[in-house]
């Protein structure tokens, strides 16, 4: 058993002083307010449930700032694909493995403590299978047990390469499995996550979108979830809706509701372009909104319709997708600022009065957790002990209340606020470092020389 004592935690009682939490097999055991310090307590400042990154493809973290030049003609999400595919059928087995070790280790030190690995590069370049056809998740699975961050892996359905069922080209021949190849992939890669990682492990799976799979496929498919959480992109570009409503008949969002068994389980990736209706049932429906507002600028998607969802209470989680800039803080107050420039307002992200940050932050915390299938997203007891601290002395924070300090951390601060981390009673990072910074940074490092040389 582990004990934590700090100074101000955020409970799901509320904010409390003085608060010791213990753990012991990963699990919050037992939480005590209004204590004085023990021999043996890691002393932190301010406690507060980590969050689930929901949605990551780790890969895509190398090519960082790689498609930011204008070229001929608008740039795009579909000039960005074109150039993220090229990049993409380069990379080997070590160099994935390397790069998700770096995007994990960024995660924790950002203050996430757990991570959806949406995971679609399954072959070899042109399409060509490994031996061992989980060759690629096992070592995302690698990178998870050398980060020991919380781990949802994603594997991902991808049998087209367009709506209408267009046959796979190009980058995407690295993608494509039929739904029995594909239930072949999840079923060796969840004996070996049990085999080898921890028991906060989640193997679930993702049909990438309705555009790369067909009705008859999803259906068939869904039974390979067994219980585990269901992820798909939906509704990210017009064009994705207008290509779905000539084909399906229905937009994304309105065909997927009405077609499928969609509840508490599933994740709805963007969901940026939705009518109200769409919009309000999404959000009866219970399945949560995974939101990536980074990305969802830097691609061009545009802003998710957060007020309507909200009103009808909707979950919502985050997830920074592309990890072209991986920064907990930033996509929090990203998420809120694309909603004051749509609508020219303040204070947006939120149903009625109070808080924004805490709205933005706990709801967060609660539909990640859900999102991963991860009892998590909250200080409580039977909970996994996923747990950040920050310092209330940084001079982003030093000035604030208790009650304002969700705010102060979704809009003035820095992720170097974060001191701790735990992913699952893990204490991976500490004193603001991951344990394993160096090793991985210099995993890294030969990976991205190595890769670079190549194209």
């Amino acid at each position: 058993m582990q004990t934590i004592f700090a100074q101000r935690a955020r409970t799901d009682a509320g904010w409390q002083r003085n608060v010791r939490v213990s753990h012991e097999n990963g699990k919050i055991t037992a939480i005590e307010t209004d204590v004085t310090p023990q021999q043996g307590d890691i002393m932190v400042d301010v406690l507060l449930p980590a969050l689930a990154n929901l949605h990551s493809h780790s890969f895509q973290r190398a090519m960082a700032g790689m498609t930011e030049v204008r070229a001929a003609g608008r740039d795009s999400f579909w000039t960005w694909r074109t150039l993220m595919y090229q990049f993409m059928q380069n990379v080997t087995p070590e160099q994935y493995q390397a790069i998700a070790a770096l995007v994990f280790m960024e995660m924790q030190e950002a203050g996430y403590a757990s991570v959806g690995e949406f995971h679609y590069v399954h072959h070899q370049n042109g399409g060509g299978r490994f031996d061992q056809v989980s060759e690629l998740s096992q070592r995302v699975f690698s990178a998870a047990d050398q980060t020991g961050i919380g781990l949802t892996h994603l594997p991902v359905l991808y049998s087209y390469g367009g709506a209408g069922r267009a046959d796979l080209s190009g980058g995407q021949m690295r993608f494509g499995n039929s739904v029995a190849q594909f239930a072949d992939l999840v079923g060796e890669a969840r004996a070996v996550a049990e085999a080898t990682l921890p028991a906060d492990t989640r193997v679930g799976i993702a049909p990438h979108s309705l555009r790369a799979t067909c009705p008859e496929d999803l259906a068939e498919v869904l039974p390979v979830a067994a219980g585990n959480p269901i992820h798909i992109h939906i509704s990210e570009q017009p064009k994705e809706v207008e290509d779905i409503q000539s084909w399906l008949g229905a937009r994304p969002v309105e065909w997927l509701l009405e077609n499928a068994p969609v509840d508490s389980n599933w994740c709805l990736i963007h969901a940026t372009h939705m009518t109200d209706s769409e919009t309000r049932d999404m959000a009866r429906s219970g399945a949560v909104a995974g939101l990536c507002p980074i990305t969802e600028a830097n691609l061009g998607d545009g802003p998710f319709n957060g007020p309507a969802y909200l009103e009808e209470g909707g979950a919502f989680g985050l997830g920074s997708d592309s990890n072209v800039c991986i920064s907990l803080t930033e996509e929090l107050r990203m998420l809120e600022y694309s909603q004051r420039l749509r609508d020219i307002s303040r204070n947006v992200m939120i149903p009625g009065e109070g808080s924004v940050g805490e709205v933005l932050y706990m709801g967060s915390a609660a539909g990640g957790a859900t999102a991963v299938g991860r009892s998590s997203g909250a200080i409580a007891v039977g909970k996994f002990a996923d747990l950040v601290a920050i310092d209330s002395a940084d001079p982003a924070l030093v000035a604030l209340r208790d009650d304002q300090l969700l705010d102060g951390l979704c809009f003035a601060a820095k992720d170097r606020v974060v001191t701790d981390l735990w992913s699952a009673g893990r204490h991976q990072v500490q004193n603001g470092q991951h344990v394993a910074r160096a090793e991985i940074t210099a995993n890294y490092g030969v990976a991205i020389k190595s890769l670079l040389a190549s194209i």
